[in-house]
């Protein structure tokens, strides 16, 4: 089998995190400008950069302090006080497992900066087989495909490999990630998990779609393509 890098989402994917991520941006809002947050900007598929401007700038705050209110979320998931469960999605423990023992290196390439990913894969019970040295965060670019470069360079760093077109896969439940793959040359694999349907991932362009992780054979089929 030639050498894969597979890199999955986070949110609605792998875990259910029940408004974590949410919980963390009003704590860091109330922190930086003394005042409750009401409304944070569309996130599905969009990264901690580009929903952190639109969010000030919906509040009325500069969006100028993107920079320091990044810094202070990754901060604020570090230290993890915020309370909350985050759920494992079905299956999704069983089908990275199944790659792992298949020998497929495995990272995230999500919209969350890295300590926010860290924290919900822990509390979610995940990550032992995701080496998050090797993949991309939030706090990188507002455009999601940019990660993916991001983590092809982080892996050829980790494994002394490339991973060129279809040797990244790209797994998630938006028409966005399966646009950044395709923006650069990665294999998609839409899973319906989230907001979005089978028949949207499918027209959005991804190569396989999935109703959800349960199926173990196909979800590894489906990813080893």
């Amino acid at each position: 089998m030639a050498e894969l890098l597979v890199l999955w989402d986070v949110d609605y994917t792998l875990v259910g995190a029940d408004g974590l991520g949410t919980r963390l941006y009003e704590v860091v809002f109330r922190e930086m400008f003394g005042r409750e947050l009401t409304e944070v900007a569309p996130k599905a598929g969009r990264t901690d950069r580009a929903i952190i401007g639109d969010t000030l700038a919906l509040a009325g705050a500069p969006v100028s302090a993107a920079g320091p209110f990044l810094a202070a979320l990754e901060r604020a998931a570090a230290d993890g006080a915020v309370p909350g469960p985050v759920r494992p999605l079905p299956g999704a423990a069983s089908a990275v497992a199944a790659l792992a023992a298949a020998g497929v290196r495995q990272s995230v390439l999500t919209g969350n900066v890295r300590a926010m990913a860290a924290l919900k894969l822990r509390r979610a019970g995940l990550g032992a087989d995701l080496d998050l040295d090797a993949g991309a965060y939030g706090d990188v670019h507002e455009v999601r495909a940019e990660l993916v470069t991001v983590a092809r360079r982080a892996a050829r760093r980790l494994y002394g490999l490339d991973f060129p077109g279809a040797a990244t896969v790209l797994v998630g439940d938006t028409p966005l990630d399966v646009e950044a793959a395709l923006a650069t040359g990665a294999r998609a694999v839409g899973v319906a998990t989230g907001g979005f349907s089978p028949a949207d991932l499918a027209a959005a362009g991804a190569h396989a779609v999935l109703p959800d992780l349960t199926d173990t054979a196909a979800v590894v089929s489906a990813i080893l393509g």
